[in-house]
Parts: structure tokens; C-alpha cells; sequence
């Protein structure tokens, strides 16, 4: 969802020279491996066939198995679909599945940027920065995929675009979330009303320590 809010304080630094062992590969294509992990871009195809319900056509349009649990995603779904066909070129930086190869190539959440870098609702405290969010679905939680996904995600920007400046708006009340969040570097820095999620905070990233790196296969959160 996009940001609507009041800044409360404005901070911000990149992550310039951050070094992350987590094992990440850019391989030809769009395709941001990891891992555990495949990030694949959700293409407009698959979208469509999530909004129909029509599972079986989701999964030969992503090139893996899609669970029930996608069904429940319709307005995400929905609006990166909206996205798409005004703008096709948005899709890298989109929504993603987040598959586990070693479970027969199951989609176990998603995860995926709102727009592309440095936005106009981000341009008045956070130039330059871009949004994203995530979801691991209830079976897969617990395991470290929320993190794994995260990292994998913002090393990609990072290294084949340069962008080292994110956020992330979360419920006060998701302690898994926001356990997550902080634990990669993330400061609140507002909240604002989302049209769906009620308040939320608004979380900066600064710059990345250390422990972050080597995460690959890294400690569980409680429910992420």
C-alpha cells in the first residue's frame, strides 16, 4: 500500500558498501536467487490467473506450484496487475513469488517493491527510496524466508541499480514484522492510515551492521 502520513522525524543513510554473504545471485533474467529462495516476478498472466481463482493456470504461467493461500492476495494482486499494463517495464521491480526449490518449487509468499525508486509520495522525506513489503504464508512461517527474501530483495536493488534507500509500513500491533524490521536496521520514522490496515509505521532503513551478514539460513523471527 502507498504511504499517506505525517513525518514525524526525517532520517535517512544509505547502505553504501554494505558486504552481504547471504549466498544472493543476479542471474540472466529477472529471476533473484538466494539460498533457499527463487524471487520470481509475478507476471501479468500469473496475476490474472490468481484473480480468476484458477490455480493450475497460476502455477503454468510462474513455472511452479501455487497454493490456496494466493487466493487470499486479491488486492495486492489486483493492483500490481493495474500497474502492469500502464506500465510493463515496472515488473522487475514488482511483485515476486517467493519459491522453495527444495519443496518442489512451491510458492510459499510473495514479496515485491510498490513502485520503482524515488517516488512523488516518497520524494518529500525519503527522495530516491522505494517501498516493499511481504508475506509468508502460515504453513512456511518461522523458518527465516521472511529475512532471507528481504535481504535477497534489497542486495538487488542495490547492486544492479544502485538503490540503498528502502521502507517499510507496519502495523503497530505485527510484532513478528516489526521484530523483523529492526532487526535489519529499520527505524521508525512515522505512521500514517493505510485504506486497509488501519495506522501503520513507517519504517527507514539507515544503513545495514555487521550481523547482517552470512544470513542465508539465519535464526527465525516468531511468525515470520
Amino acid at each position: 500500500m502507498g504511504l499517506r502520513f505525517v513525518l514525524e522525524v526525517r532520517r535517512r543513510e544509505s547502505i553504501d558498501g554494505m558486504n552481504l554473504s547471504l549466498g544472493v545471485t543476479m542471474k540472466q533474467g529477472m529471476t533473484i536467487h538466494s539460498e533457499r529462495l527463487d524471487l520470481v516476478p509475478l507476471t501479468p498472466e500469473f496475476l490474472r490467473a490468481g484473480l480468476e481463482q484458477n490455480l493450475a493456470e497460476a502455477g503454468r504461467a510462474g513455472g511452479f506450484s501455487v497454493p490456496s493461500d494466493l487466493l487470499d492476495c486479491a488486492d495486492v494482486m489486483s493492483l500490481r496487475l493495474s500497474q502492469l499494463e500502464v506500465d510493463p517495464a515496472l515488473q522487475p521491480w514488482l511483485l515476486r513469488g517467493m519459491v522453495l526449490r527444495k519443496d518442489a518449487m512451491m510458492m510459499i509468499g510473495h514479496i515485491g517493491f510498490h513502485t520503482r525508486p524515488g517516488p512523488e509520495y516518497l520524494r518529500g522525506f525519503a527522495p530516491g527510496a522505494v517501498e516493499f513489503g511481504f508475506e509468508v504464508y502460515p504453513t512456511f512461517r518461522r523458518q527465516g524466508y521472511a529475512r532471507e527474501a528481504s535481504l535477497a530483495l534489497m542486495r538487488w536493488a542495490k547492486e544492479v541499480h544502485g538503490v540503498g534507500h528502502f521502507v517499510l509500513s507496519i502495523r503497530p500491533d505485527n510484532i513478528p514484522s516489526q521484530s523483523l524490521a529492526a532487526s535489519l536496521g529499520f527505524v521508525r520514522i512515522g505512521s500514517h492510515m493505510d485504506e486497509v490496515d488501519g495506522v501503520e509505521d513507517v519504517l527507514e532503513l539507515r544503513s545495514l551492521s555487521g550481523r547482517d551478514q552470512g544470513l542465508g539460513g539465519s535464526t527465525p523471527l516468531p511468525g515470520v
